[in-house]
């Protein structure tokens, strides 16, 4: 538990990485390799019951997601990661705020297939970028219902070809509340189960 704590102390009040300083993340990347190393569950993938749910992103490495902060009048809101085991389905989404009445959305939908007892391949299947008054937004779990149900939105809404939209993620540590995962460009993601 000393580790988990030790890297829960480290990330609070660093924004998910964007107040970081370079020695802060040093310092973050060390609690978090401290506590990959004892990692409870050896076969992350194969265990469906703590991988199922909704997660929210506590720490990130990846610029992708926080340069969504950078652009003019944007604030980057809450990020979550769902998966849905049955479906082989991974739900990625940020909440953007900045003007009122202007809150926005950017979601990425893609399906995953276990290459290993701890990694994944992702095959990016879809991205939905809009307001979420217009999409009817109330929380990633009534979000991604409506996304299964089929349901087209009043939004950017397309296709992506997953031949070319494609990676794949370590999963470095998993217990009941907190994941740990590594991706293919050299990120970095902890997440808490909602």
């Amino acid at each position: 538990m000393f580790g988990k704590l030790a890297l829960m102390e480290a990330i609070a009040g660093k924004n998910r990485g964007l107040l970081a300083t370079e020695p802060e993340k040093v310092a973050i990347l060390g609690a978090i390799a401290q506590l990959e190393e004892r990692n409870p569950t050896s076969s992350p993938v194969e265990a469906s019951e703590l991988l199922e749910g909704d997660w929210r992103l506590l720490y990130t490495t990846s610029s992708g997601l926080l340069n969504i902060d950078r652009f003019p009048l944007l604030k980057l809101g809450q990020i979550y990661q769902s998966i849905r085991v049955q479906t082989s389905s991974i739900y990625n989404i940020a909440e953007i705020y900045g003007l009122p009445y202007l809150e926005g959305l950017v979601s990425v939908a893609a399906k995953f297939e276990p290459l290993s007892q701890r990694r994944v391949q992702v095959k990016f299947k879809r991205s939905i970028l809009g307001l979420q008054r217009l999409i009817s937004y109330q929380s990633p779990a009534s979000f991604i219902q409506q996304i299964e149900q089929g349901q087209k939105f009043a939004a950017v809404d397309f296709a992506l070809d997953s031949r070319e939209q494609q990676g794949w993620l370590d999963i470095t540590y998993l217990d009941n509340d907190l994941r740990i995962g590594r991706g293919n460009e050299g990120s970095v993601f902890v997440l808490t189960k909602v």
